[in-house]
């Protein structure tokens, strides 16, 4: 600074001593000032021809103020390059990495653009990189399912969807979508189509055993009977006989568990949407439980709003909440209080039932609704569970884009509710809740 005011003020003393000589002071300060500041604007073009030369660290030599702007400017630019460098580390890293992985990997940018791609997405999907960088994916990949699921906002873990590859049609794919970087998305395919052999070959298996096991149980359960009707059937024979037919009876309802958990499984499409009366139904489950109860004698409480119908199926839902209610009754201590509820409000609708009874462990909730998961197996057995109703729960409310929540504390009973969206909602009309 200091030099920049002395060389202003040597130019200001030349330009009075040149007008005190001359006697024309103006036009001396005139010229000498002009000369100065183009003098001034060439030293500023050298620095902007130094800042245009990217890969120059020193800049031009200058003196005073310039000098110490220069310096600044070439601290800036060797920060940038380091940081440049350093990205450009991460990114080839990246690219590796990703290039390595077995599944095919994406960046497109917010309108669907293709910003990068693997090796893999040329593989599974048919896209090239470089060659179909800034091209619309859904233009490259004709498939209705995924081009909806490219609508979809992404969120950290979103669901994924199955598509069979454009180049190898006999090749399932599992595309996810996931938010990454600046207004990006991250494109993932995985090669699902092993494991879905593998879950197809299951689902086969225990549908096919299921229907063979079917048939000879009910005629081994047709004659235990035929033997307990019998006269001529010894009096000592009884006790093994009722034995029997108990457990042929628990094989029938752990087969008809598996069968319903099969066809739940096999249909991946929605449900239907048929108009389902609720409460109606509410009402059968209800006069079945009392049937149940039987000498327990639980006071069984039912709250349903009559003009509450939802959308699905009749069937699906019947299983799931009668399994819900059933369960509340067999592990219900006798007179227990079995309270259910159906209702909406501004989350969805929901059917809640509520009991006394022993109540559970918080260790166990997440793994109830696991197939064949028991907390007390003699109990489970004493009772005659199959170890699958709430797996069937679970699988019908997902149908139905609904999710199951448990609520419970040893000793004070559990809350048990279903709980599906709006949108399956037909009617509602705010009316007083009924017994």
């Amino acid at each position: 600074m200091k030099y920049d005011l002395s060389r202003f003020a040597i130019v200001f003393l030349c330009c009075f001593l040149v007008g005190l000589t001359t006697n024309h002071y103006g036009l001396a300060f005139a010229v000498g000032l002009s000369l100065f500041i183009f003098w001034q604007y060439r030293e500023f073009q050298k620095l902007l021809d130094w800042m245009k030369r990217r890969h120059e660290s020193t800049g031009p030599e200058q003196k005073g103020l310039l000098n110490e702007l220069c310096r600044e400017i070439g601290f800036i630019k060797n920060r940038h390059n380091s940081r440049e460098k350093k990205l450009g580390g991460f990114l080839k890293r990246f690219q590796k990495a990703t290039s390595a992985l077995p599944d095919a990997v994406i960046v497109l940018d917010f309108h669907g653009e293709i910003n990068w791609a693997n090796k893999k997405a040329e593989e599974y999907l048919g896209i090239k990189w470089p060659q179909d960088s800034g091209l619309r994916v859904n233009n490259l990949i004709r498939n209705p399912r995924l081009n909806e699921h490219l609508k979809v906002k992404p969120k950290a873990l979103s669901k994924g969807v199955h598509i069979n590859s454009p180049i190898k049609k006999e090749m399932l794919l599992e595309v996810r979508i996931s938010p990454y970087g600046d207004r990006q998305k991250l494109l993932v395919a995985r090669d699902v189509t092993t494991i879905n052999k593998a879950n197809q070959m299951r689902k086969d298996f225990i549908a096919n055993a299921s229907h063979e096991l079917r048939t000879p149980l009910t005629v081994i359960s047709g004659y235990l009977e035929n033997f307990v009707d019998d006269e001529l059937c010894p009096a000592e024979w009884l006790a093994y006989i009722r034995q029997m037919r108990t457990q042929t009876a628990r094989m029938q309802n752990l087969i008809e568990d598996l069968l319903t958990l099969s066809t739940l499984e096999a249909s991946e499409e929605n449900v239907e949407k048929d108009v389902v009366r609720v409460p109606d139904m509410l009402a059968t489950i209800y006069n079945e439980a009392k049937t149940l109860s039987g000498d327990m004698q639980h006071q069984i409480e039912l709250q349903a709003e009559p003009s509450l119908y939802v959308y699905g199926s009749h069937a699906q839902l019947y299983s799931a909440f009668s399994n819900i209610v059933f369960n509340a009754i067999q592990y219900t201590a006798e007179h227990g209080l079995v309270q259910v509820r159906w209702f909406a409000d501004e989350a969805g609708v929901h059917l809640e039932v509520t009991d006394n009874g022993l109540g559970i462990d918080e260790e166990h909730i997440p793994r109830l609704t696991e197939r064949f998961y028991r907390i007390d197996e003699g109990r489970s057995r004493e009772k005659g569970g199959t170890g699958l109703g709430l797996a069937i729960v679970k699988h019908v409310l997902a149908k139905h884009g609904g999710k199951l929540a448990i609520e419970s504390k040893p000793g004070e009973g559990s809350k048990f509710t279903c709980n599906l969206p709006r949108s399956r909602i037909v009617q509602i009309e705010p009316v007083k809740l009924r017994a």
